[in-house]
């Protein structure tokens, strides 16, 4: 395209049962198209028990697809679900236009998103994954070849483009698979550190568009107070496909690292989970997750369904979880408002900000306990450490020592058990 003229798209789709899910993937799809700077131009749909094996919409269907993409001056046909190879071919020839599918138009918008090594390799390595199996027919073939020799001399010249086009796949996704261990290493590297560490690590998670970015640009704000450390964020989908993982400290001596992870979607390509298997570490290995939902969203209680569902296939959905619906200023009159394991909140006005941060370290703390000690005055690396390490909640300098009541793991009330006070425990407890 010319300039910043925007390329014709006509939109199709095929209900085969449950008319407002429908419709919701019909509105996503064309979102998904302006976030790829798409211009929709029109769009039809169709009802259906089973969709065609060989064209996906109805053989009389297709005459007025074709007619209508004419009329309208589509450049590109995009079809709501994912297309077998043999639907591309036969919908490319029929049709005369190029068509793509929603699987190929996530993953258009994350070839475009992706900034980092990784995550360019991840989605080059779904691209031609899906590529693959959709040789025959491409409208948009591989570029050509060199010379070659051998059996495949005697070949027919289409035989020997396509042979040569899957060998340049094969070849190029064995280079990747290289180039992601060596990345997902330096990744998994940085993970052991934090878990040495021994700071809990917490995930958000959620459809895309949420608002994680900037759920994680507000906590940055309150408590990191350093612009460099903000993330990008904006009003679309998949605004950012990296994972970033930024340490909180507090004065009450509870950090957590908080991972913002890339958004799901409905019928988000299994490809792509799988290609991004090794940056969704940071979500498996979380000790709680952040599930921040668009509450403003009419479609929101699907989006739920659609997160749980890929963390189940990620294996993560038995982690504990805080549901934060986000966006809730545009709902409800008052925030913050909390109801055991969920919060409505407004991350972009920072409304629940700091009830938000409290549920995350009563949960991260929970086996926490308040314990009194008195610390010999010849024990002063005791006391640093303490003070250092675990919330101080009372301190008192008295005759035999330093009395300190702290809010502290059981592994430090084990290590200094000799320290603990008697008596006084009642007194901490008050």
């Amino acid at each position: 395209m010319e300039g910043n003229e925007k390329e014709k798209v006509l939109l199709v789709g095929v209900n085969t049962g449950g008319e407002d899910d429908f419709e919701q993937s019909m509105k996503e799809l064309e979102s998904l198209a302006e976030a790829c700077n798409m211009q929709v131009t029109g769009m039809i749909t169709q009802s259906l028990e089973t969709v065609n094996k060989a064209l996906y919409i109805g053989t009389g269907k297709v005459e007025e697809v074709r007619s209508f993409a004419e009329d309208c001056e589509a450049e590109l046909v995009i079809f709501e679900d994912t297309l077998s190879p043999s639907q591309l071919k036969n919908l490319e020839a029929e049709l005369k236009l190029p068509v793509m599918d929603r699987t190929n138009l996530i993953l258009d918008i994350f070839a475009t998103r992706a900034k980092s090594r990784e995550a360019k390799l991840q989605v080059e390595t779904a691209r031609l994954k899906y590529l693959l199996p959709r040789l025959v027919g491409m409208h948009a073939a591989l570029s050509r070849q060199g010379g070659t020799s051998g059996s495949m001399s005697s070949r027919g010249a289409g035989e020997k483009k396509l042979e040569l086009d899957r060998r340049k796949i094969e070849h190029r996704l064995s280079e990747l698979e290289q180039e992601l261990k060596a990345v997902s290493g330096e990744r998994e590297t940085q993970r052991k550190k934090r878990v040495r560490s021994k700071v809990p690590q917490v995930a958000l998670v959620g459809y895309t568009n949420a608002g994680k970015s900037t759920l994680l640009n507000g906590m940055v704000d309150a408590y990191i107070k350093d612009a460099d450390k903000r993330v990008f964020e904006e009003d679309m989908l998949f605004a950012t496909l990296e994972t970033a993982v930024r340490r909180i400290d507090n004065e009450r001596n509870k950090p957590f690292f908080l991972a913002d992870t890339v958004g799901f979607i409905n019928k988000l390509p299994h490809g792509l989970v799988k290609a991004f298997r090794s940056t969704l570490e940071e979500v498996r290995n979380a000790d709680l997750l952040l599930h921040v939902i668009d509450y403003a969203d009419e479609n929101y209680k699907k989006h739920i369904e659609v997160t749980k569902e890929t963390l189940k296939e990620l294996g993560a959905g038995d982690i504990p979880v805080i549901y934060v619906y986000n966006k809730a200023d545009l709902c409800m009159d008052t925030l913050p408002q909390i109801k055991e394991n969920r919060i409505y909140m407004s991350a972009k006005r920072g409304d629940g900000m700091e009830a938000l941060f409290d549920m995350i370290l009563d949960n991260l703390y929970a086996e926490n306990r308040k314990t009194a000690f008195l610390i010999p005055y010849d024990k002063g690396q005791i006391v640093s450490y303490l003070c250092e390490n675990t919330e101080v909640l009372e301190q008192n300098y008295e005759e035999n020592g330093v009395y300190l009541v702290v809010d502290c793991p059981k592994a430090d009330m084990a290590k200094y058990e000799a320290y603990i006070v008697g008596q006084q425990n009642e007194r901490a407890e008050k």
